[in-house]
């Protein structure tokens, strides 16, 4: 039997494309062998990618004049290539919003490279809310300004998009495709899969194509955009399998309305749990209100001896993936597109009768 889970990534995906990859697993579209088993370089497979890179074009309205780049590496190795990509046509001097754990990754991984300036923080109240937009004020000379729309693990997230005079960079990881986005606004998108997209093993890099000419001389063939994107994302072989799977998560959520309905979906997700978390006199939400995750929900015990036994009690529940950061403790509930509503009413009721027995 399956069990609801809220794993902040790899994370659930779509039962759907679970039973066609199983489906498909040993004989894709008549060929006699699995997906993951013909070459990259094959009608059949390029088919599988022209699709879904059309397919995730549809649902972002991605215009004509940005690249999308299918990469290994995850995020992580896009906190290198962004400004090995966006550092070779002036002052290798970037803006950045330090607004928690992922972003902090971002600035430390520029640092490497180039100066960086943090023109807002919210390291003052323990990265608990986003930095106003009134509160910051962009380099003159910078490349670029990247910031993290939502951080995955202190469940902040923003609700503007930064207007600056320089290519905009977001790190979209955890709130990719839960909304509509206002591509346009964007120099660069990009985001690891393993949230809302598929699973872990690719990533999905969205460039303008003007950006693919602004390398730094030397830049290591597996982090330039432009080498990408000349290959149509094959310049080695790339995850098959994990692209193919993206490939019908991207079908999936045409089927289900869109990012216009995930956002529906979200709003009522996360609304849910956040109002029992604020009426609870057990439970508690540690971000501040204006500044709330709709993908990534912490909270608290107020007795921290009932951790072990809350996770012990929502793993018998059929309830997994509760458990919060190594780095910041609690508990955290990721409320993903492939996460159902039922699976946050059950969550609910489970702690509304866990603070009945143990408040």
């Amino acid at each position: 039997m399956r069990k609801f889970n809220f794993s902040a990534g790899p994370a659930a995906l779509p039962e759907p494309v679970l039973y066609q990859a199983q489906q498909e697993l040993l004989d894709w579209h008549g060929l006699g062998c699995s997906v993951m088993e013909i070459s990259h370089r094959t009608a059949e497979f390029i088919a599988v990618a022209e699709r879904a890179e059309q397919d995730l074009r549809d649902l972002l309205s991605i215009p004509e004049s940005y690249k999308v780049l299918f990469l290994q590496g995850g995020a992580t190795a896009q906190f290198a290539a962004v400004p090995w990509n966006l550092f070779g046509s002036g002052a290798k001097k970037a803006d950045y919003i330090h607004s928690g754990h992922w972003a902090a990754k971002a600035i430390k991984e520029a640092r490497r490279y180039g100066e960086v300036t943090v023109v807002a923080s919210s390291e003052d109240r323990n990265f608990r809310y986003a930095p106003a937009k009134d509160c910051w004020q962009q380099s003159a000379e910078a490349a670029y300004l990247h910031y993290t729309p939502n951080e995955t693990i202190g469940g902040v997230e923003f609700d503007y998009v930064p207007e600056v005079d320089c290519p905009l960079v977001a790190d979209m990881s955890s709130s990719i495709l839960s909304r509509p986005i206002p591509v346009d606004k964007f120099g660069v998108i990009y985001a690891g899969a393993q949230k809302n997209m598929g699973p872990s093993g690719i990533a999905v890099a969205i460039v303008r194509e003007d950006l693919l000419h602004r390398a730094m001389a030397g830049i290591p063939r597996g982090l330039s955009w432009k080498v990408a994107a000349d290959a149509g994302s094959m310049d080695n072989t790339p995850p098959t399998f994990a692209w193919y799977l993206s490939g019908l998560v991207f079908q999936w959520l045409k089927a289900q309305g869109g990012v216009e309905a995930m956002a529906r979906l979200a709003d009522k997700k996360s609304a849910l749990l956040y109002e029992f978390l604020d009426r609870s006199e057990f439970f508690s939400s540690p971000v501040e209100k204006e500044s709330r995750s709709r993908m990534n929900v912490p909270f608290v015990l107020a007795d921290e001896r009932l951790h072990k036994p809350f996770l012990e009690a929502a793993g018998e529940a059929g309830l997994l993936g509760l458990k919060g950061h190594r780095s910041v403790g609690g508990m955290r509930a990721s409320l993903y597109n492939a996460v159902p509503l039922e699976a946050v009413v059950a969550l609910v009721a489970f702690l509304s009768d866990f603070e009945a027995r143990r408040g």
